[in-house]
Order: C-alpha cells, then structure tokens, then sequence
C-alpha cells in the first residue's frame, strides 16, 4: 500500500478502536420487518402488511418469488402469495437484504461510483451463492444470498469516512487498497451489531482466506466460490485454475472440470436473480 493508504486504513481503524466510526444501521423497514418477522403470531399477511409500505422493495419480493430460484409453474403477482411461496423466514432475509441499497448513497462523484461498484458485486456474488447453495448444497439459499450482499458491508464506514476526508483520498486506487486493508473486519462489526447469525457474521473475514480448512460446506464457502468466480467474470478456465488452491470447491461439490451446458444454465439463472436486486 501506499503511504497515503496505510496512513488512512491506520486512522479509520484507531477511529474504530475508539468507537467514534460511524457505523451504518439497517434502514427502519428491514429493522420493522425483522421485528414481525420474529412475532409469535406472524404471518404471512401481517408481514406483507409491513413491506407493503414501500412499494419498490415489495414489487421486488414478488420478482423473487417468481426468479428460477423457486422455478414455480405459476405466476404470481401478490404479496401475501410470495411470502407463502418463500416462507416468513426467507421472505424477511431476501427483504432485508433488498433494502439495503438504500444505504449505497453517496454526495461526491468518487464515493458514488465506488458505492454504486459494490452494491454491483454484491448483488452479482449473492446471486451465484444463492444459485450454487441450492444446486449443489442442503444449505439455505436465503441465507446465501444475504451471505452475499453482506460480505463487503465493511466498505460503507470507510467511505463514508472518505467522503467526510475527500481531501486526503483522491484517487480510485488509494481507496481501494485501503478497503482492502480493512474492510473484512469492519463488516464483520457491524453484522455483529445487526444481530445476523454467526454462520454469516464470519463470512467478511474468512471468505478470502481460500486455505480455510472445515468439516463440512458452509456460507463462507458459498461466498468464497461466488467471489472467485465474479473476480473471473465467469472465465471457466481461470475458475477451473483455482480449483486445486482453493478447498472450498470440493467440499461444495462442485466439479474441477466444469461442463459447458451446466455452466451457462447456472449463469442464465445467476443473471435473472441479480436482475431482481437491480
């Protein structure tokens, strides 16, 4: 890293040490929903009540339960049926995950970009881990798929730092190396402080480490595959390189020689569930 860089990450993190980093909250509607969500008596009209409010996030839960994910022979086009369809649960996940978008909000041009580049790879990663969850593990897809729009929630404090010190970090390439730096530990944080499950908390942190040993797949797997194979943008021979340094494809179960046919369904079926997240 460049010293500009190092000095940077070193300053966003004793600003995290001290607690004096902003760090983001999930917006009222994913906060609200999560909350009926675990009621007692919840159902799937109550909860349909809830995300009815904001029209944009239930137009797109109804595209959900209509993406091949679910491959349903009848369409549907009412809320309260695809909450049926997904289940209470799922269906407040995949919500939870749509409304953060919300959050990739930017005033300065280099800020936007980089706000608009990664909720792009995020939404693109959580795609292909929901596809693969489901093809190849017993894993849930709708815990994949927020696996995948969270594993680089770090990256919105340290922008928004940036933004606060546009004068400091000019260039695109500074910035990135400093979101390298400390971004999987950030996110790490605050999916601590949402209160997410363990099983995606560890995500940020451990799915670039593609050396990780484990008894059986899990999410960290999913998002690790889903990572390599978008940093390819799905070049099977350099994915089908990675296989032998990265153990995670065995445990997935998923093929060191990937055929043609299946590859391009998976990716036909990726491309219709990121639409969904726009």
């Amino acid at each position: 890293m460049s010293d500009v860089a190092v000095q940077v990450a070193n300053d966003i993190q004793v600003a995290l040490d001290a607690d004096q980093l902003d760090l983001p909250s999930l917006p009222e509607v994913a906060l609200e929903i999560r909350d009926v969500a675990e009621s007692e008596t919840v159902s799937a009209v109550t909860l349909a009540a809830v995300v009815d409010k904001d029209p944009g996030l239930a137009a797109q839960l109804v595209r959900v339960a209509n993406s091949p994910m679910f491959r349903a022979t009848r369409s549907i086009d009412d809320l309260s049926q695809a909450i049926s369809r997904l289940g209470v649960e799922y269906a407040a996940n995949i919500i939870t995950g749509l409304a953060m978008q919300q959050m990739f909000q930017a005033t300065t041009e280099l800020i936007d970009k980089k706000m608009r580049q990664v909720w792009r790879q995020s939404t693109q990663v959580a795609a292909w881990s929901s596809i693969l969850c489901k093809k190849y593990t017993r894993l849930r897809p709708d815990q994949a798929t927020l696996a995948g729009l969270t594993h680089t929630i770090g990256v919105l404090p340290i922008l928004s730092w940036v933004e606060e010190n546009d004068h400091i970090v000019r260039d695109g390439m500074t910035l990135d190396r400093i979101i390298d730096a400390i971004h999987p530990s950030i996110g790490t944080m605050i999916l601590q402080r949402w209160n997410f499950a363990e099983e995606i908390v560890a995500v940020p942190e451990s799915y670039q480490n593609l050396d990780r040993h484990a008894v059986a797949p899990d999410y960290i797997d999913i998002v690790s595959i889903s990572s390599i194979i978008c940093q390819h943008d799905g070049d099977q021979n350099a994915i089908e390189d990675e296989w032998d340094s990265t153990d995670a494809f065995e445990r997935i179960g998923i093929p060191a020689q990937l055929d043609d046919d299946d590859f391009a369904s998976i990716a036909e079926e990726v491309t219709e569930v990121q639409d969904v997240f726009g």
